[in-house]
């Protein structure tokens, strides 16, 4: 069971993570579809509107809550993102409340910092709205998933992509679901590695399918990580997690510091290929945040 600190704690850090992660899920969608598409184009800004809404409110009562290890993880925000949200704002025509991430650049952690009933009340409240809106989330995609399938819409995004996107959707509600039971979800080691390596690998994927064919160079680093991560997760079995999870970490390092190199090109217009600098970032940070898991898994 955990202790109302840590319900507080863990709830906001998830959420500051997932919650960006998913309203940048539905602007990739959004600007992904064809203009024909203008009711699933208005229901992805819809949604990604209120997720905005969500990820403010948790910005302002995560101010002190959160620790120091989450922060310097460049987990929630990095110094490229903002950078990424105007670049991507201005050659999509699609909003980003980049406000928000001017006031998670400024988040602090106090060790002082007084986890009182009020808080855990709101927190429990914030979760529950964040589940509601998640399953409108989860819904939205698959049915994307299925018109995409059927040939009825044209989508700029890969239908594995889609699937992917998805199947972090779930991962948060199980997160969420878990935390408002005071408790954190029943995995193995393997079931978390497996997870996000194979997250990590998929990730490798696309960047190779987005970047230019002439980035030789990239495109053949990228399928040699996807390539990496595909054998961790064939590999992770009781016997051998502890194995994995250091070979985990040192592919996760090289991904990483991959995104990031993919980031920085991406926004000074050095890298040729199809995704918007916003995407490099939103990766960046998915890689960051799996970091801090393995951290805490190896400690």
């Amino acid at each position: 069971m955990l202790s109302r600190e840590e319900f507080i704690r863990i709830s906001l850090e998830i959420n500051l993570f997932f919650q960006r992660i998913m309203k940048e899920h539905l602007f990739f969608i959004e600007t992904s579809l064809q203009p024909i598409e203008g009711a699933n184009i208005d229901e992805a800004r819809v949604l990604k509107e209120s997720f905005e809404h969500l990820l403010a409110e948790t910005v302002y009562y995560a101010n002190g809550a959160i620790s120091e290890d989450a922060i310097k993880a460049n987990e929630f925000v990095t110094p490229y993102t903002l950078d990424a949200e105007n670049i991507s704002t201005q050659l999509t025509g699609a909003s980003l409340d980049t406000m928000i991430t001017k006031q998670e650049l400024q988040l602090t952690s106090n060790p002082h910092f007084e986890f009182g009933e009020r808080l855990e009340r709101i927190v429990y409240d914030l979760n529950y709205r964040t589940l509601n809106m998640l399953e409108e989330v989860i819904a939205f995609k698959k049915k994307l998933i299925d018109l995409s399938l059927e040939c009825k819409i044209l989508i700029a995004l890969y239908v594995e992509l889609l699937e992917h996107i998805t199947r972090e959707a779930i991962y948060y509600g199980e997160v969420l679901r878990a935390l408002q039971c005071k408790k954190l979800p029943d995995k193995t080691i393997c079931d978390e590695l497996n997870f996000w390596n194979n997250i990590m690998g998929e990730h490798a994927q696309f960047i190779d399918g987005l970047l230019d064919p002439s980035e030789r160079q990239l495109k053949d680093t990228a399928a040699g990580f996807a390539q990496k991560f595909e054998n961790l997760v064939k590999e992770c079995v009781e016997s051998a997690e502890k194995l994995v999870l250091e070979r985990s970490k040192d592919a996760t390092v090289g991904i990483r510091d991959y995104k990031k190199a993919a980031t920085i090109g991406s926004l000074g217009c050095e890298i040729k290929s199809i995704f918007a600098p916003l995407l490099a970032d939103h990766v960046l940070r998915e890689a960051n945040h799996y970091l801090r898991i393995l951290n805490k898994l190896s400690s």
